[in-house]
């Protein structure tokens, strides 16, 4: 994973590469929360696939997404639906040719026009400030019980962030969060550890962030009720 789902840690992918391809290990990267997230370029990371969703960062309909394969990789990757032999170097044997709904396909370009009118050095800017609003002050005002699973610092991590709450059942406090705040959060229960992933937007105002650290702080000191 470019980056963790789990815990929001970008991988370095690039050094993968470097230490993979000489030992002819090819290097596959799930992409799904990084494209339009923060910025990166293709060239940077040297990986031999790399897919993503569109609909994620960049905002575009649920269905939508891109794979790369480099160039060298396409003639001995099949495609999923039979292709003519004149394709087996052409990366576009790999699309499922068909009735689509235009809407998506024309929505995508809708979607990087936005992304890119905010720039996007400007938006993983934005994504950090209010992860570190909420982070921080949640952490430091919790009295030592809640502590942050993602790293935080500079370029470790992008809008995602997992809290771990001491006392606190994860799962009991997203139910809580959503019924009776109308907060969506996502609770993340795993034998190495417990967390609550918590992922704002671009689009979210500081009232929002500030409301969702009001929250997290009551529960922690008065409890789930």
């Amino acid at each position: 994973m470019h980056i963790s789902f789990m815990t929001g840690y970008i991988a370095p992918v690039r050094q993968i590469v470097d230490l993979a391809r000489p030992k002819g290990i090819q290097v596959f990267v799930d992409g799904a929360h990084a494209y339009a997230h923060f910025p990166f370029t293709r060239d940077e990371l040297g990986a031999d696939y790399y897919g993503t969703s569109l609909h994620k960062w960049l905002m575009a309909p649920i269905g939508t997404g891109f794979l790369y394969v480099r160039r060298d990789k396409i003639r001995s990757l099949w495609p999923m639906m039979a292709a003519p032999v004149e394709m087996n170097e052409n990366v576009r044997k790999y699309e499922e040719i068909g009735t689509h709904p235009a809407a998506n396909h024309n929505a995508i370009a809708v979607a990087l026009a936005f992304h890119r009118s905010i720039g996007a050095d400007r938006k993983i800017a934005r994504l950090r400030f209010l992860r570190d609003r909420w982070a921080k002050r949640v952490v430091a005002e919790s009295g030592g019980r809640a502590r942050m699973l993602t790293p935080i610092g500079p370029n470790e991590s992008g809008a995602i962030g997992v809290v771990a709450v001491d006392g606190v059942d994860i799962g009991k406090l997203q139910q809580w969060l959503l019924t009776k705040h109308h907060i969506v959060a996502t609770p993340l229960i795993h034998p190495e550890f417990n967390g609550l992933r918590v992922t704002p937007n671009v689009y979210n105002t500081l009232d929002e962030i500030d409301r969702f650290a009001d929250v997290m702080l009551d529960a922690i000191r008065k409890g789930i009720a």
